[in-house]
């Protein structure tokens, strides 16, 4: 016979609630747990990583740029008078001479000016022996009137002696040994004046003549300066070097005083670098500068010089820093070749210092992770930064000497403190 049991169904009931209680909690108790696990530490392969060593010594400070070779004499050849180009016969990279001509250049008033300039000379001339005919004429009357003149002295003197003798002998009249007398002295009077119109005259024709032989003179030196500035129009070098460019086209009218072409002197180059505003404010004159031209050879394609001039206009960010090379050009550099320069700034004799990260900045603080005793871990830190050079940052806080930290740029891991290395 069976009895009925009311408390089954109940004691049921308690039963699971009690095992969904009890499962909750041990659910609360595991997330709970979970929750407050830091999270797994992601593996980076360290062949991808770029690590060095925090050391301690000299520092040397310096600042890169890049640029290129310029000239340091450039020549900019201006055209001497107005006219149209008739030729450029030198194309530009082309060695020339002082006396090579770059453009040819046709100016028809010129023309017209030296050939007016020479039919002047010309006349010029003729009229100046026209006029020593005449002077000679005029010289040679005067000199024949003092020819007569000096004759009939010599006669009447001649017959004043004789009518002397005859006038002491009483067989002459005493008037007319006095009028012989008087025609003597008269004559020697005329002859003196003569003589001095003979010296005025000859100040007087030299004057004249001196005056049509500067006129003369003033008209070839003006026919030479046509010639001249018809010469300059074959436009030369003025300097033996490099034809470095031609500004102007066959047939093209230019100005006076305008650039028709470059020359420039290919060994004499400067390197013009281009150095970020930021580190262009450490830059002084004379510092010294490492040049690399990648010409090949690397012992030979580095060479050194020092600053000479920092532009003190900033363009697109960067500074204009002039670098005079002391040492021989290596084979191949020439004019706008691309170059690198690296500019010693200062040594700092005891820093403790690293290779410089990608992201530092001067005085800034980053964060890198420090490679840990058995290079199995790296764990990030707090690193304060001093002064900065091209390839290395002083270290201030946070990094020791010996320590090991990864340079490479970590911004894939920001969301972890610790990675493993493998």
């Amino acid at each position: 016979m069976d009895f009925a049991r009311p408390n089954v169904a109940r004691r049921k009931w308690i039963r699971r609630v009690t095992v969904t209680t009890i499962l909750v909690a041990i659910v609360s108790v595991i997330t709970a747990f979970v929750s407050r696990l830091k999270p797994a530490a992601p593996e980076v392969e360290m062949s991808t990583l770029w690590p060095d060593t925090v050391k301690r010594g000299e520092m040397i400070r310096q600042v890169h740029g890049l640029g290129t070779l310029v000239p340091e004499e450039i020549l900019h050849v201006p055209a001497p008078f107005s006219g149209r180009v008739q030729a450029a016969p030198v194309l530009p990279g082309t060695p020339v001479s002082a006396d090579t001509i770059l453009v040819q250049l046709k100016n028809p008033d010129m023309e017209q000016q030296a050939l007016d300039a020479e039919w002047s000379l010309q006349t010029g001339e003729a009229d100046l022996v026209n006029l020593k005919a005449q002077l000679q004429s005029q010289r040679l009357a005067q000199r024949a009137d003092l020819a007569s003149l000096e004759a009939q002295h010599r006669d009447a003197k001649a017959k004043n002696d004789r009518d002397e003798v005859l006038y002491k002998q009483g067989l002459m009249l005493d008037l007319d040994y006095r009028l012989s007398t008087t025609a003597v002295e008269d004559l020697a009077a005329r002859i003196g004046f003569e003589k001095e119109r003979g010296k005025a005259l000859e100040e007087s024709l030299d004057a004249q003549l001196n005056s049509k032989e500067t006129q003369v003179k003033q008209l070839r030196a003006i026919l030479q300066l046509r010639r001249d500035q018809l010469s300059a129009l074959q436009v030369r070098a003025g300097v033996p070097g490099v034809l470095q460019q031609v500004l102007t086209q066959v047939g093209q009218q230019v100005a006076a005083g305008a650039d028709i072409a470059v020359v420039v002197q290919p060994r004499k180059l400067k390197a013009a670098l281009a150095v970020a505003e930021t580190q262009a404010k450490d830059v002084q004159l004379n510092q010294k500068v490492e040049i690399d031209t990648r010409t090949g050879d690397p012992q030979t394609s580095v060479i050194r010089g020092h600053v000479t001039r920092i532009d003190p206009s900033v363009i697109n960010g960067t500074r204009t820093v002039d670098v005079r090379l002391d040492s021989a050009l290596p084979e191949g550099a020439v004019p706008d070749l691309s170059v690198d320069g690296t500019i010693e700034i200062d040594r700092i004799a005891d820093a403790v210092y690293v290779a410089r990260p990608v992201t530092a900045q001067a005085g800034g603080e980053i964060s890198l992770f420090k490679i840990g005793p058995d290079g199995k871990e790296a764990t990030r830190v707090k690193v304060k930064l001093g002064r900065t050079s091209v390839n290395t940052v002083e270290i201030v806080d946070g990094l020791r000497v010996g320590d090991r930290v990864i340079l490479s740029d970590m911004t894939a891991m920001d969301g972890y403190d610790r990675i493993r290395l493998k």
